[in-house]
Formats: structure tokens, sequence, C-alpha cells
């Protein structure tokens, strides 16, 4: 098996240059990993005695469930030194001026030479990697080299290889970890079936704990206060088949607002969706001095405002959900206790399955499947209230990361 994985690191990398001519995402890849040694060795200067802990996270998504232990370690062991990593661009490009780490990088391809190199040079104390990708050679270096390793707000499949009659290789990836902590009980009955139930802990899903700080520190955006209405929908990282939905209810819904915030924000998707909503006014089209705002639908073409924008809607619609890979976020809008709707592809997301069948949320195929549900005044009231004790009942779990972390004392000097 180890010869196919060599085979299969050939063959991405091969494919990754090859796409990196013409796709600008592979060759910020690519560019990312370039004399990452260097770089790492420049910046890379500790104190004696001082603790190392290093956090990987395959993108974006994962650093948000990542970000809450990161910021608790920084707040619970302050010396000690913090390293970030990302496989992905779109969670380095976006973080990486993140400031509550020392340092944020690429992770180097994973490789014998590049995991040993790597170690060698950050020497973590701790090891931390969030919900998921397995990097064979970096964790079976971690273990050879006796460096606690911590899965944070994992979620495991009956469907993936490391719980197949020929995953061998796989599970011996999972068998250099220290401890896990899981989203569910499923994950926890697919490791207990293959031996690593011991140490293993439900303590469910970080993001809860990420999204309770966001609304706890929210501040007020303006713009939203001088043009929401007590019917007011919101709608999310939205994709052009979720903004035909959506235009679909628009005509069904004359007495709504909307405010449409696309998953891709560029002038040509924003002149697009102009067109699908005439009359519509952009975010960046307004003037500070705006107080009132009369347009029935607004384009939000800014970033990073979304998941504190989900707090002014009567009802949110989460972008995504029509298309096999699944909806984006539906707990920052949860988080303040507002019904969500999203597309019906829901069954890779537990909290989404877990919200739907408490009420709090619901699924649509088309635009009347949505105007159905905005009409119904006692259908939103109850998902609401659902929502906001959802999101309540589930925080915890990056406290419980920190307990055993301190109760190990991982971060302690003797």
């Amino acid at each position: 098996m180890i010869l196919l994985y060599h085979l299969f690191r050939f063959l991405f990398l091969a494919g990754v240059r090859l796409v990196a001519l013409q796709n600008p995402k592979a060759r910020q890849w690519v560019a990312g990993r370039q004399n990452w040694k260097e770089a790492l060795i420049a910046q890379w200067q500790k104190a004696p005695g001082q603790k190392v802990v290093w956090m990987h996270c395959a993108s974006l998504g994962e650093f948000e469930q990542g970000r809450p232990i990161l910021e608790a370690i920084r707040k619970s062991f302050p010396n000690t030194k913090l390293l970030l990593t990302f496989f992905s661009p779109s969670g380095y490009e976006a973080q990486k001026k993140y400031s509550g780490a020392d340092y944020v990088m690429y992770l180097p391809f994973d490789g014998s030479k590049n995991a040993a190199n790597f170690l060698k040079i950050v020497n973590p104390d701790l090891a931390i990697f969030v919900k998921y990708e397995f990097w064979y050679f970096y964790l079976t270096r971690l273990k050879k080299n006796n460096i606690p390793v911590v899965l944070a707000s994992g979620l495991f499949r009956k469907s993936q290889p490391f719980f197949q009659w020929w995953g061998n290789f796989h599970r011996k990836m999972l068998q250099s970890f220290s401890f896990f902590f899981l989203q569910d009980d499923n994950s926890l009955q697919l490791l207990q079936k293959i031996g690593l139930g011991t140490n293993a802990v439900v303590s469910g899903d970080t993001r809860f704990d990420r999204v309770n700080e966001i609304a706890q520190n929210n501040a007020p955006i303006n713009f939203a206060e001088n043009f929401c209405t007590e019917k007011t929908l919101i709608a999310g990282s939205t994709w052009p088949e979720d903004e035909a939905l959506l235009k679909a209810w628009h005509l069904l819904q004359p007495d709504w607002k909307l405010i449409v915030v696309p998953h891709e924000i560029s002038i040509a998707h924003n002149n697009y969706l102009k067109k699908l909503f005439p009359g519509a006014v952009c975010l960046s089209e307004l003037k500070m001095e705006d107080t009132a705002i009369n347009n029935r639908v607004m384009i939000v073409d800014q970033m990073g405002i979304l998941s504190r924008l989900y707090q002014y809607a009567t009802l949110c619609y989460i972008g995504g959900g029509l298309k096999k890979s699944g909806h984006h976020n539906i707990l920052e809008a949860a988080v303040f206790g507002k019904a969500v709707v999203t597309g019906p592809h829901i069954k890779k997301f537990s909290e989404s399955v877990a919200l739907n069948k408490a009420g709090g949320s619901f699924t649509v195929e088309d635009g009347e499947g949505l105007y159905n549900i905005s009409s119904n005044e006692a259908l939103l009231h109850k998902a609401s209230t659902v929502s906001s004790i959802f999101v309540t009942s589930n925080l915890g779990a990056t406290q419980k990361t920190i307990r055993w972390i301190q109760a190990n004392r991982l971060l302690t000097n003797p």
C-alpha cells in the first residue's frame, strides 16, 4: 500500500503543477510551498523551554473549527508558540495574516523528507489536526518522535478507508493519534470497532463555540439596520442555483426584503445579480450618509460580515445545498435564533441533520417550497426558538479539549 501512496503523491504533484499553468489557485498551491524550509527557519525562533503547538487545517472551514481551540490555548498558556498550517489556498490566503498564531504557512506536501525537516524545525510539543486530512508521513513521524497528536472535531463515516477490510494503511495513520475529540456517537462507534475507542470522547463540534463567540461580540451593522424590516430573508454563500430559487421566491413573496451574499464576489457576478433582481442595490454603491434604503433587494459584495449579518434576518437561507457537495455553515445563522432553510443535500453535515430533525431548519428544492415556509409565521417562530436552544445545548467542545491538555500537562513546564 505504501507503493500506491507514493504513486498517489507523484500523480497529485504532477497533476497540480500541470493545472497550475492555467488555474490561479493551483499556482498559489505550488508557489506557496516553494522555499518553505528557508522561510520557516527564518521565521521560527523560540525561547529556551518555550512550548510549541502546531495546528493543521485543510481549509477555511476547518480553521473556523480549530480557531476556538487555538485562541483558548493562547489564553490558557500565553507563553506558548503557535504555528498554523493550511493545505488549501482558500484557507491560507484568507488567514495568512491571522494574528492569533505566531506563524501561518502552507503545509509542505507530505513526504518522508518534508515531514522530518518540518518537525525538526518546528519541534512541537503538541500537534492538533482539525476534523480530517490524514497525512501518512507527518503522522507516523510524529508518533516516532513521541509527539502527542490530537484530532479536534473529528467526524468519521463508515465508507472511509479506515473501516474497510483493506484499510490497514489508513488505520496506521489513525494509530498515530494520542486522542480523538469527536463530533458524534457514530464516529466513536466506528473507532471502537477498529480498537481505537479507548482514547476517544464525543466532545461535540467546536464550531458551536466559534459562532457563539461571534454572536456574543457582534457589532451593529448600520446598513442592515437601515435596510431590514420585520420580513427580511438573508441568503448567505449563494451559488447561481440558489439565486435562481431566490428569484422564484421573490416573485411569490413581494412584501419581503432580500439580502443576497454570494459565495463568490466579483463585478461580473454583481451585474448578473442586478439583472436577476431589477432594482437591486450593491452594498458598495451605498453612501455612508444613507439612512433609508428603499430598495427591496441588496447585494452584499463585501467579505467578512455574513456571520454578523444573520442577526438581522427574519429567515435565513444558506446556499450550496442544491448541489451534492452540500451547503455552507448553518450555525452562523442558528446562533442568533433564526429559522434556517437549505437545499436538500444535508446528509454530510451532522449538525444540519440534527437541527432539521429538531425542527429548527428546513430543506427546499424550489422557490415555492421557500415561499411556503416564509409564509408560515408560527413555523418560523417555533424554528427560531429551536435553533437558539440547539446551539446553546451544544457548546463546550473547546473547553473539553483544553481541560484534556491541562490534565495531561502537555504545555506545562516541569
